[in-house]
């Protein structure tokens, strides 16, 4: 078992692992801490003169009447309806729209812009879940293992072990430019051009999407002030699927890879075992074999 030694007593793969995983967390807390509790001091303090000034322009108002109207801008906003614009602005639930949230949710991405507010819409979306979810862990998977096997396959025509190597390297370098390109580089163009974003807002936007992070502070075809096609949402829920796959296995990989490298790291290999390991790899190399399957 891998274990890291400190004051000459071993400490577990495990609580070495829970003890990282927390002092992360404690690390990004501090960070984002330091990085945004001034700035939401500030929003808040120029919320606050805002609202001093307006009423102070419209005196017919009163600071409780427009407290009330803020709560009912709050309560629409929570409910999915954007306060801009007026009644011709389309639905939140037609199909596409519908469809882009039924995607989200098996995804358990989440924005949270969007959320059914009838009983029944509740009820179905908690059944839809409970079975959509494992469908779409299932189907990803699949997915995974599709592209896995046909990035195996491309070492096929190679019968050298160091070609092979460097075919798998090729191999591996392609899937993940043409991965980064399609998911990560070229969506945030269209995004930035079709809503108005910067490029690194796109790419914000993308990234947190993919990773089913979902903080649902950019969500695209919001824009009551835009004119989207109709298919706009139902495009970029394919994309999302796709791109969830790609994306889950580089998670995958970068974690197979971190764990394999941080256990080197900890595992102290027995001495004996060390010079047995090296004799018998000395013994194969004098002796060489060809195993046939039986």
């Amino acid at each position: 078992m891998p274990h890291l030694t400190v004051c000459n007593r071993p400490l577990s793969w495990t609580l070495t692992l829970v003890l990282g995983y927390l002092f992360y967390l404690l690390l990004g807390a501090l960070v984002f801490q330091l990085l945004e509790k001034q700035a939401e001091a500030k929003s808040r303090d120029k919320f606050q003169l805002e609202k001093l000034g307006f009423l102070q322009n419209y005196t017919c108002l009163d600071r409780q009447a427009l407290e009330k109207f803020v709560q009912v801008i709050m309560e629409a906003w929570e409910k999915g309806v954007n306060p801009e614009g007026n009644s011709t602005n389309p639905s939140n639930w037609d199909f596409s729209n519908s469809f882009f949230f039924a995607g989200t949710v098996v995804t358990t991405i989440g924005y949270g812009n969007l959320a059914p507010s009838t009983v029944p819409g509740q009820v179905f979306c908690v059944f839809y879940a409970l079975f959509g979810v494992p469908l779409n862990l299932a189907f990803l998977n699949q997915l995974g293992k599709e592209l896995s096997a046909h990035l195996i396959n491309l070492e096929g025509w190679v019968h050298k072990p160091g070609r092979a190597r460097v075919a798998q390297t090729l191999a591996m370098g392609l899937f993940l430019t043409a991965g980064s390109l399609l998911f990560l580089v070229f969506p945030p163009m269209i995004f930035s051009y079709v809503e108005g974003w910067s490029y690194g807002e796109g790419f914000y936007f993308t990234f947190i999407t993919l990773s089913t992070i979902g903080f649902g502070d950019y969500v695209v075809g919001t824009d009551p002030n835009k004119h989207y096609i109709s298919v706009y949402r139902s495009l970029a829920a394919i994309w999302i699927v796709l791109g969830l796959v790609w994306l889950a296995l580089i998670f995958n990989l970068g974690a197979d890879l971190m764990e394999k490298f941080l256990q080197l790291n900890w595992q102290k290999p027995d001495p004996g075992t060390e010079e047995t390991t090296t004799a018998k790899l000395e013994e194969t190399s004098d002796n060489p074999r060809i195993l046939i399957p039986s």
